[in-house]
């Protein structure tokens, strides 16, 4: 499909801010465009915006007129100049107030002085989420399309399919020893696999920073010798009683953004110190062997132990206790998927499988997926803005198909109250799942993964199956009527890494 075309919305909301004579400049941050006006407009004409397809808010705020567009800004942003002209546009403003996401917010509590601890913990954790989300924008596309590919790669290869592959005679006796099948599943595997480069590579390009660079580190850490060191927890050194392991990258978001952020704040101090001559060759080669080496020595490793952790705590609550612990781990479980921190679950589902054939954790698990994609659905449907139900309804059906990352970054997480009311659904979907003793005995989740319930020892036993039904139905019931009702209105403005710009030819305020 053709790129959408914002002239027309430009057009209108160019001629409703006062038209091009009342413009000096436009900069543009993560989700919205930030005028410079002579005077504002009318609240008749504000309301006209307000109005318009493709806006979902107006702010007036620093001295700007923002106009709240959401994923869709730079394309806005770009027609909106072809239109006003490029003397109106301020690249540099532009990166800075992508750049100063989180530095100015913080810097703007601070100075506040009834801002208590607690307070200053939540704006650095919405800073932190504003980031990640920021990051993950450009990429949710790829990993959308990847998602339903990898869903409709594990329905053909469901049992009942393989009669009609011989007849096909595809060279093998299943379809998934095939060679098409596997150069698909590959297509839909790469972004994944290599979700370290896209997220370094996006991650640089909201900060400010090299996005060559940035996609470099991402490219070493998923090296196939790097991946392969990774698996076998190769050591590199030790100091004393502690060694120094490599681990595995590949699918990986949190350790990039903070790579990504490292290489930022590097490259803008090589900038200061190093003469002109050097910084084409020496900032790239000090910033790839400085934040490469920290990365896998440091932060990485810090990561993903935080995530097997986490996973030990995840795989003991089960054990312990099935509703009590479907109820824990539905409700908190995509909060995992957030940080990339989920991961360090997914061996303890590949022993379940591989030592019991069978997995109850990966029975709560899908419900959270059913879930986040329930709630999008619920955004997309009420929502009467043709972005949020572009993207509402490719996440949906993604997460349906067990990717639930589309769904967090492109909307719920943006919209924090959707995410939450997510939470709940698959909080009761996973004390359903836990009460009933629903098992998985295959890897696929979500809908799309109904198959993985039925028991291939005892095809009589359909217990894990009602489970699957029922706490798929209470998470999208739950999900869908808590955010339609709670979670979601189209005047609702998206919180995802809003930046502190500052004006061109002035300081920053703060905000």
């Amino acid at each position: 499909m053709a790129d959408k075309d914002y002239t027309d919305l430009a057009t209108d909301i160019i001629k409703d801010i006062g038209g091009k004579q009342n413009v000096d400049s436009l900069i543009h941050c993560i989700t919205r465009l930030r005028f410079y006006l002579k005077k504002d407009p009318s609240d008749e004409e504000t309301a006209k915006i307000k109005a318009l397809d493709g806006v979902i808010d107006v702010r007036k705020a620093q001295g700007q007129y923002q106009v709240v567009i959401g994923p869709a800004v730079t394309d806005v942003y770009n027609a909106v100049i072809a239109q006003l002209g490029n003397e109106y546009a301020d690249p540099e403003a532009t990166a800075q107030a992508v750049a100063e996401t989180s530095a100015a917010a913080g810097a703007a509590a601070a100075t506040k002085p009834d801002r208590n601890l607690w307070q200053l913990i939540k704006d650095g954790f919405n800073n932190l989420i504003g980031v990640i989300t920021g990051a993950m924008s450009p990429v949710i596309g790829v990993i959308a399309a990847s998602g339903i590919i990898k869903g409709l790669m594990a329905f053909i290869t469901l049992p009942w399919f393989n009669g009609m592959w011989k007849a096909f005679d595809l060279t093998s006796k299943t379809v998934v020893k095939t060679l098409p099948y596997t150069l698909i599943a590959d297509m839909a595997n790469a972004g994944f696999y290599f979700l370290p480069v896209l997220v370094g590579y996006a991650a640089a390009r909201r900060l400010g920073g090299d996005v060559i660079t940035a996609a470099t580190i991402g490219a070493f850490l998923t090296l196939p010798d790097m991946v392969a060191y990774g698996a076998k927890f190769t050591q590199m050194f030790a100091i004393g009683g502690l060694k120094f392991q490599l681990v595995n990258y590949t699918y990986s978001i949190f350790p990039m953004i903070l790579a990504a952020y490292m290489a930022k704040k590097l490259e803008d101090w090589l900038h200061k110190v190093l003469p002109n001559y050097l910084h084409m060759i020496f900032i790239p080669l000090i910033t790839i062997l400085a934040v490469g080496t920290v990365t896998i020595v440091v932060t990485g490793p810090i990561i993903q132990g935080i995530a097997n952790g986490i996973g030990s705590f995840v795989n003991w609550l089960v054990s312990a206790s099935g509703a009590i612990g479907g109820l824990v781990i539905g409700g908190f479980y995509q909060i995992l998927v957030i940080f990339g921190l989920h991961w360090g679950v997914v061996p303890l589902v590949t022993q379940q499988i591989t030592n019991q054939g069978a997995s109850p954790l990966n029975a709560i698990i899908s419900s959270t997926m059913v879930a986040q994609g329930a709630a999008v659905l619920a955004v997309a449907l009420k929502s009467k803005k043709a972005n949020m139900k572009e993207i509402g309804f490719a996440a949906t059906i993604s997460a349906f198909c067990g990717v639930t990352e589309p769904a967090i970054y492109g909307v719920n997480l943006r919209y924090r109250k959707v995410f939450i009311s997510g939470l709940a659904g698959s909080a009761v979907g996973g004390f359903i799942t836990g009460l009933m003793g629903g098992n998985m005995y295959g890897f696929t989740g979500a809908l799309i993964g109904f198959p993985s319930f039925f028991n291939p020892k005892n095809p009589g036993d359909l217990n894990s199956l009602y489970a699957f039904l029922l706490s798929s139905a209470a998470a999208i019931i739950v999900s869908m009527l808590v955010t339609w009702f709670w979670g979601y209105t189209d005047e609702d403005v998206a919180g995802a890494g809003m930046a502190k710009p500052k004006k061109p030819g002035q300081a920053s305020a703060a905000k």
